[in-house]
């Protein structure tokens, strides 16, 4: 997938990379993530792009972003916009394609290798404008689930398609990690405990325990 020397950047859609492992059945270690690329070549940036409620109390995602943000990662977040659609219904809905697509389009000049790790189909043209501009692009995501999880052109346009099932030894978290039966929280606990923070002992994991808050194609009630 990668050339040993080349530069590579990363650009993970948070939100889809988590729904993706959750699908699954396995869990990120951004920690394996990082390292598992930083062995295949010089890793230029490595980018995690996710939406987050701003007016919640308190955010399941708030305490991935800052594990991420102080280990390596560039992290870019925006803010969700809430919008009632024609049933009457309150819905909240964040995108990040944006965001993604400039910080690829300035990155492209500087590295040989971009690896995207989204199956959202709407990247195919980016895909398609960052390859005429000389770079190798790998897109990770998977076809082992029903229905794939990666759009099919997106997986066409693409250079590489890696399956993260393959990864999976390399960046998945160990189940041993988890904490201990006797260290867990007790139920009344766990019912006030985001997720997040339910599956692991150490509160600023490095594993995916709360995906995005909103993603591209999501609406929360």
């Amino acid at each position: 997938m990668t050339v040993a020397g080349e530069k590579i950047a990363l650009f993970i859609d948070g939100a889809n990379l988590y729904a993706t492992a959750k699908s699954l059945g396995f869990d990120i270690d951004y920690k394996k993530l990082l390292r598992e690329f930083q062995s295949r070549g010089y890793l230029l940036r490595a980018f995690y792009y996710t939406a987050v409620i701003e007016d919640q109390e308190y955010s399941s995602i708030r305490p991935l972003i800052d594990w991420l943000d102080y280990n390596g990662y560039s992290v870019v977040t925006k803010a969700t916009k809430e919008f009632v659609d024609q049933t009457g219904r309150r819905k909240i809905k964040g995108n990040m394609d944006i965001e993604l697509a400039v910080d690829a389009m300035e990155t492209a000049g500087h590295v040989d290798h971009m690896v995207l790790f989204s199956g959202d189909g709407d990247f195919k043209s980016l895909v398609a404008a960052v390859q005429r501009r000389g770079v190798k692009v790998t897109v990770v995501s998977t076809v082992s689930t029903q229905p794939p999880m990666i759009a099919d052109e997106l997986r066409r346009q693409a250079d590489v398609f890696t399956d993260i099932v393959t990864l999976q030894g390399r960046i998945g978290r160990d189940p041993s990690d988890r904490p201990p039966r006797e260290a867990r929280p007790s139920r009344e606990e766990q019912q006030h405990t985001p997720q997040f923070l339910q599956r692991s002992a150490v509160p600023q994991s490095a594993s995916v325990g709360a995906g995005g808050d909103a993603d591209d194609d999501e609406s929360y009630e």
